[in-house]
């Protein structure tokens, strides 16, 4: 509790309240047809566009209904001379837009363009959504409400299933032409028992034969735990398992088909895996925003550390079309109470994201979090 209160007292720095604010805030881009490189739908950080603010790369929303009423806005100057970022109206500094990646011009030998196959993220992440389906998101009674899966494959912005030698053609060109550092593969929950473990391995396979980086999993707990050492034998270093909410009546709420699978279960495969990957190799994503409170987060926090898993707090992004389009955004006031102690948490583990070799946590865009580490 000491190292909570030391960082709920301590005074956070212009950058850390920048990042938090625009996170949560979202920023217009005034001229948005200019090669910026953004995203709509789909897993992942949706309606975002890649920023990046003295060292770090961050994911600001830049297509959602808070970014459109945002006081920030974002003008990229001619030339290589970076983005005017303003607040109201006054430039507050410069910072940089990602343009589009080389690899996204081209294709497959039956013309399917890399672009559908996998995405940047942020500056150096490539990410793909293997399955690109869901055994819950045709119900709206069991789907996750924040979940946009289905949207990009209705808008012919991605394909139904990517693979392993698809995965591996696409991952080569993009280490090769835009010096991509590591790769997450996440899936839609199929209706099989390994819960797209298989899927995963078999891709992680293809792509360390074609190219050696750091590669994330994410999936939900599959029955058989065993699955942690098949996957990290495939060449998987880093495992994502996402709650999302800790509260049980805020998933009961939320994400109803998700939730009949308990926090417990959950905790139990995290020390599963804990032991195939290491301490701090395994994660799980947690949006704050959705309904738990501040001191359910921390509670969450403090439970995941002691197990060794790294809590990604991230703030909750209401993406166009889903069923919580509509849903506000947290307060960068509310995110900062939880990423300062939640920091300080990580540090005192020694489990900080410098540490990881790979995923959502390795990259830190999606979150302020790691500027409160240390």
């Amino acid at each position: 509790m000491s190292n909570q209160t030391e960082s709920a007292t301590s005074p956070i720095t212009e950058q850390q309240a920048l990042i938090a604010e625009l996170q949560s805030e979202g920023m217009q881009l005034e001229d948005p047809g200019t090669g910026i490189t953004s995203r709509r739908g789909g897993a992942g950080p949706s309606d975002h566009a890649a920023v990046t603010i003295g060292d770090g790369t961050f994911m600001i929303p830049v297509h959602t209904s808070d970014a459109h009423n945002s006081p920030f806005s974002a003008r990229k100057v001619s030339g290589n001379h970076g983005t005017i970022l303003r607040r109201n109206g006054k430039e507050i500094g410069i910072v940089s837009l990602s343009d589009k990646p080389r690899f996204y011009d081209l294709e497959t030998e039956d013309g399917i363009p890399y672009w559908k196959i996998a995405t940047l993220h942020a500056r150096k992440v490539l990410a793909t959504t293997v399955l690109q389906s869901c055994i819950r998101y045709p119900d709206r009674r069991t789907r996750c409400q924040f979940c946009a899966i289905g949207q990009s494959l209705l808008d012919g912005r991605t394909i139904a299933i990517k693979t392993p030698e698809m995965l591996a053609e696409v991952t080569e060109a993009a280490r090769r032409l835009d010096d991509i550092e590591q790769l997450v593969m996440t899936t839609g929950t199929p209706k099989t028992p390994d819960r797209g473990a298989a899927l995963l391995a078999d891709c992680a396979r293809a792509v360390t034969k074609r190219v050696q980086l750091p590669i994330q999993a994410q999936i939900e707990p599959p029955d058989d735990f065993d699955w942690f050492r098949r996957l990290k034998d495939a060449g998987v270093n880093g495992l994502g398992m996402h709650l999302e909410a800790w509260d049980p009546e805020v998933r009961a709420r939320i994400m109803p088909g998700k939730a009949e699978i308990p926090v417990s279960y959950y905790l139990e495969a995290y020390a599963a895996a804990v032991k195939v990957f290491g301490r701090g190799q395994v994660s799980t994503y947690l949006l704050a925003g959705l309904g738990d409170s501040r001191e359910s987060l921390l509670e969450a926090a403090r439970q995941l550390i002691e197990i060794g898993v790294y809590p990604f707090i991230a703030p909750f992004v209401p993406i166009t079309g889903t069923q919580l389009e509509n849903h506000p955004a947290p307060s960068s006031d509310f995110m900062i109470s939880v990423l300062r102690p939640t920091g300080q948490m990580l540090t005192a583990a020694g489990m900080t994201s410098d540490k990881i070799k790979s995923g959502c946590s390795k990259c830190g865009a999606c979150s302020a979090l790691s500027e409160f580490e240390g």
